[in-house]
């Protein structure tokens, strides 16, 4: 080798190092700017997101037509307390006679912050042939316990207790101080822990029956988020359809978990956000979520060059093309046919593009999950009605989210026991449009465990 072919091949192996220095720095730095922006959205509360506008819209109702819809309370259908409310004697600016002209009604819904006190004169006795000790039981009553256990908290104020820690996510403390402030009535955290007890295992059976619900539904959703059970992280899962939700607390996040809600052969269209252990529903016929994908294209492009942009850019556009195709069938703009060649388009679209070789690491991983979940990408296209996302699951998942964040989860495994299953019959009964008030105080009324009217196809 010549003197000058060694000097040019020096000059290239440096330039060669060189280079592979640059493209692991700018790797890095392009990984610190993702990781960034992933916990810039994962804030709590962005109060802020970037500079106020310079000339932001007036806050408020508009003038004239773009006032909107004009709303105001309906006029009460009963009146409980009527009260006259008189001329003043004399013009309070002049002093001069107030001459009547006529009556206007006013009505006024208030809440009175009042706490009745029941005693029940129990009648007790026993058996003259067996000797079984007997007494009696008032349907208002919710418990057989006298002597240290003869005050109680009534059945009402416990049912709202339970709506203000399970369905909104208040502390017992912060529950028991609302009863105090809004009626007068003081109870420990611990009663209304005790409380939330008895009325789970009086639920339970209500709980077995949504379980078999779920089983037995042709669609769900499934989705899970951490939770705390004694410090310990746990998962809290969540199973939505139609008419159900069940929530179980497990711990884990695999497959086993998934089966002990949905059992191992579950044969039904399942929604999900791609997590790899929910294919192990080898029976099932999945739809992974689209939200999920349109989000990881999006956030892609906020960083990628003009040219790694492409791949995102393809499988973005598709995906939205998808939800349009959707749409139109739903508004019959186009037929069944019309369906079926689209969604094929589609899908040759997106293997040709997962065909290709890709340089860039972001594009790399984003094409071998889409290799993965190709198969399921547009199954609510070929099964019309099944929901695209699994965004249904992931709203089902905020409120407790909330109570997390509020509390940190559950002391006990009893805690978490109770917490599922109340959650579960409340969120189901909103779900159905059916009063929970109602519901969960005829539980507490009841002596014995129930089934309450939430079960699907239940006699």
């Amino acid at each position: 080798m010549s003197p000058e072919e060694s000097r040019q091949a020096e000059i290239i192996e440096k330039l060669t190092k060189e280079n592979e220095r640059l493209q692991a720095e700018i790797e890095r730095l392009r990984k610190q700017l993702e990781e960034a922006l992933r916990s810039l959205k994962r804030q709590a509360a962005p109060f802020s997101k970037g500079k106020p506008k310079s000339d932001p819209k007036r806050p408020g109702r508009k003038k004239g037509s773009d006032y909107g819809s004009r709303a105001f309370r309906a006029v009460p259908d009963h009146v409980d307390e009527e009260i006259p409310v008189p001329l003043p004697k004399k013009c309070p600016d002049c002093g001069g006679r107030v001459i009547h002209g006529n009556t206007q009604p006013q009505f006024q819904e208030e809440i009175v912050r009042q706490t009745i006190v029941r005693r029940f004169d129990v009648e007790t006795g026993h058996c003259a042939d067996c000797g079984e000790h007997i007494q009696g039981r008032h349907p208002l009553q919710t418990s057989d316990a006298l002597g240290a256990a003869q005050v109680q908290v009534g059945p009402e104020a416990l049912t709202l207790a339970a709506h203000l820690i399970k369905q909104m996510g208040i502390s017992h403390e912060r529950a028991g101080q609302i009863l105090e402030w809004g009626y007068g009535l003081r109870v420990s955290r611990s009663a209304l822990c005790r409380a939330m007890t008895r009325l789970g295992k009086k639920a339970k059976p209500t709980y077995q029956g949504l379980q078999m619900a779920v089983r037995q539904s042709s669609v769900n959703q499934l989705d899970e988020t951490g939770w705390r059970v004694a410090a310990h992280l746990e998962w809290l899962w969540v199973c939505v359809n139609a008419e159900v939700t069940v929530y179980a607390i497990l711990p884990g996040r695999g497959f086993a978990q998934a089966a002990s809600i949905l059992g191992e052969d579950y044969s039904g269209f399942l929604g999900h956000d791609g997590w790899q252990p929910y294919y192990r529903f080898a029976d099932a016929f999945h739809q992974t979520c689209l939200s999920h994908l349109i989000r990881r294209c999006r956030d892609m492009l906020e960083t990628a060059s003009a040219w790694a942009a492409r791949f995102p850019q393809a499988v973005l556009e598709s995906l939205l093309k998808g939800l349009e195709l959707r749409d139109r069938y739903q508004r019959q703009e186009i037929s069944w046919h019309g369906l079926n060649v689209a969604t094929g388009r589609l899908e040759a679209n997106i293997e040709r593009w997962l065909a290709k070789t890709f340089r860039d690491p972001a594009n790399r991983r984003l094409s071998k999950h889409l290799r993965h979940e190709e198969p399921w990408l547009f199954t609510f296209l070929h099964c019309p009605g099944i929901d695209a996302t699994n965004n249904a699951a992931e709203r089902a998942l905020r409120p407790a989210v909330v109570a997390r964040k509020t509390w940190g989860g559950n002391r006990t495994e009893n805690g978490a026991k109770t917490q599922q299953i109340l959650i579960s019959v409340l969120t189901t009964c909103h779900q159905q449009g059916k009063d929970s008030f109602d519901r969960i105080t005829k539980l507490f009324f009841s002596a014995t465990p129930i089934v309450l009217d939430l079960i699907p196809n239940s006699s």
